[in-house]
């Protein structure tokens, strides 16, 4: 008899446990509403202002759309390994989608593969990936979002050449070697003053888009070669750094500097005298629509597969006008 009892305590016990393992999972909170899509954005760093102002445009998006934005970021741009670890990170937490600023043209590959067998939609912003370390891996990329760095160098150099009268002994500071905005703001310059025969290039060497290596490199540009009256660096940071070592050097004033972002100090730089020009971008409208095609795509939608951000010419003139 107490057997029987037994077996049939037993039973119900197990009858119960496959009840509770059947029920449905339970849904929501009442008035909750449906989880926000999570959307990551993954910057160069964020120790440089234009990327801060990507963040801000990417922030505002994000809060009108009514989704959740994780912004993260290496220390250094020169830190690829960083974020690679970070974006692989974020594909293991399943987030939405992924906005990219890749710290390497090439090196991003393996993570934007990893993200395609997650089915997660990758939009890359501001640097391009390289075509053909692209192709070999059979990567997809959902859009871009960018401006045109190539045309902005060539807007760098077409103005050296106006204001110098095709006469000028040039230095250049490089971004990153390999990473595309550099290149292409290098190869726009190159063949912007390439038929001036006045224009020569007596020094072109990296500065990892840092402001104190721009003050580094510079200074060591100006001692080998006195003769430097001109100076066209890839990014502001490297420019401004560049003006402090001409500052150093009792030069100022008789170095032309031309820089590209346009940020806050380098636009007082060009106002004081001490910069000739910056070539703008605008990294909040950059952040703004990457978000806006990441949402776009996570609710099913195909926004276009490149997007062009305007860019145009800081001057002293341009400053005054905006007065």
């Amino acid at each position: 008899m107490r057997l029987a009892r037994f077996q049939i305590l037993v039973v119900l016990l197990a009858g119960l446990a496959l009840a509770a393992c059947t029920q449905p999972a339970p849904g929501p909170a009442p008035g909750a509403g449906p989880a926000k899509p999570r959307i990551a954005f993954v910057l160069k760093t964020l120790n440089n202002p234009f990327f801060i102002e990507m963040q801000k445009g990417a922030r505002e998006a994000a809060e009108r759309l009514g989704v959740e934005l994780v912004v993260q970021a290496a220390e250094r741009e020169l830190d690829v390994d960083k974020q690679m670890q970070i974006i692989e990170n974020l594909i293991e937490t399943r987030v939405g989608a992924l906005c990219i600023t890749p710290s390497g043209s090439r090196e991003v590959v393996p993570a934007i593969a990893k993200a395609n067998a997650a089915r997660i939609p990758v939009v890359i912003v501001d640097t391009r990936v390289d075509p053909k370390a692209a192709r070999d891996a059979g990567i997809r990329l959902d859009g871009f979002v960018g401006s045109d760095n190539y045309e902005g160098g060539k807007v760098a150099g077409e103005y050296l050449l106006r204001v110098t009268g095709g006469k000028a002994h040039v230095g250049l500071l490089e971004g990153i070697p390999g990473h595309e905005t550099g290149d292409s703001r290098l190869k726009g310059f190159h063949d912007a003053v390439r038929g001036a025969a006045g224009v020569k290039i007596v020094a072109s060497q990296t500065a990892n888009w840092e402001r104190d290596q721009g003050y580094n490199v510079f200074q060591n540009m100006l001692q080998a070669h006195a003769e430097i009256d001109a100076l066209f660096a890839c990014s502001d940071l490297m420019a401004l750094g560049a003006v402090e070592a001409i500052a150093a050097a009792g030069r100022t004033g008789k170095v032309r500097v031309i820089g590209f972002d346009a940020l806050d100090d380098a636009r007082k730089a060009i106002a004081a005298g001490t910069m000739l020009a910056s070539v703008a971008q605008f990294p909040s409208e950059m952040g703004r629509q990457a978000v806006e095609d990441a949402v776009a795509l996570v609710r099913g939608g195909a926004p276009a597969a490149e997007r062009k951000v305007r860019i145009e010419l800081v001057t002293r003139e341009t400053l005054a006008a905006q007065k």
